[in-house]
């Protein structure tokens, strides 16, 4: 059996109804012949869309191949202990040239109840937004289910939620039962849970391209729902040069942003954990023992548990999303 390596995966690209073509003109990713791209799935082990290894000797295997026959050398002993062959996290470009539908994901134990799936706790990082853009990410005041439901059927749901303007380098963490939309004119990474299940609760009484209002999912939503008001929605972090800076830490990932215009080194020997690169700005060579791999903007990388140690040379400087479980 061939040994680990650092791992690029061949990105899965998304049509969607909101989608745009930023993931084409700012992250240089060709998705023809979709006429448009919404989503790309950088690194997924959600069964219906798993990731194939697109650099190295193991080219062509995917993501749920690799678990199986690696085990713990790919995640880690504690990570491969606690969520076995299934890959904890899913790594999105999310490209919104309109706004997305207003939804609520389910946490661990409602997922496992309706669907035997994981919940979706996610995080955003924002690549790229245009002038005014706006995010919705919890209530703006303490509501419950019944005052819920009568802003939502007198379509006034709008009134309770909280918005955001919306700069780059932004980060918002999403527990699962937070109610969210990303809005019109943002490019973003998306951090998450393993799990492709999203109630819909709102969609601005949009049609496709047959005429068809998609499909909404209120009396789902309800048990999954969140209804705290907190001070707090956007995540405050110190945005230095040159040195890790923790993002985000939850159950499920801990994000780190690497903003460095110089060389360093990663020693992830103490983590017991595969790492994630997400480059949302610049390019790198990310050295490990017998090789190296040339990064740049819009590609994600899988560093496997067993290659616990890595450089990282720039020309350039780089942006890069870390994250491991």
């Amino acid at each position: 059996m061939s040994s680990l390596y650092p791992l690029k995966f061949k990105t899965i690209y998304k049509d969607k109804i909101w989608g745009g073509q930023k993931i084409r003109t700012y992250l240089g990713k060709d998705f023809s012949p979709l006429p448009n791209c919404g989503e790309t799935w950088e690194i997924s082990g959600v069964k219906s869309d798993v990731s194939v290894v697109e650099n190295g000797v193991l080219a062509g295997k995917s993501l749920a191949t690799l678990l199986e026959d690696f085990k713990y050398e790919l995640v880690g002993k504690k990570v491969y202990e606690r969520f076995g062959n299934e890959f904890p996290l899913l790594v999105k470009f999310i490209d919104a040239n309109d706004d997305l539908s207003i939804q609520v994901h389910p946490d661990d134990t409602l997922a496992k109840e309706r669907h035997n799936s994981f919940g979706k706790t996610e995080m955003w990082y924002v690549i790229q937004a245009d002038q005014d853009a706006t995010l919705i990410a919890g209530f703006n005041q303490q509501v419950n289910e019944a005052s819920y439901l009568e802003k939502l059927n007198s379509g006034n749901i709008n009134d309770i939620l909280n918005k955001e303007q919306v700069k780059d380098g932004d980060v918002f963490f999403l527990p699962a039962g937070r109610v969210h939309t990303i809005g019109k004119g943002l490019l973003i990474a998306e951090i998450q849970q393993t799990s492709d299940i999203t109630y819909r609760i709102y969609d601005f009484d949009r049609v496709d391209d047959k005429g068809n209002k998609r499909e909404l999912h209120t009396q789902e939503a309800l048990a999954a729902i969140d209804y705290n008001v907190y001070p707090e929605y956007k995540s405050i972090y110190d945005n230095k040069k040159n040195e890790p800076v923790q993002v985000v830490k939850c159950d499920y990932f801990t994000t780190n942003i690497l903003d460095f215009s110089q060389p360093v080194d990663r020693d992830y020997s103490s983590i017991d954990s595969f790492v994630i690169h997400v480059c949302v700005q610049g390019s790198y060579t990310l050295n490990f023992d017998g090789g190296s791999l040339n990064v740049r903007m819009g590609e994600s990388i899988l560093i496997p548990a067993n290659v616990d140690k890595i450089s990282i040379a720039t020309d350039t400087g780089f942006k890069i999303l870390e994250s491991y479980v």
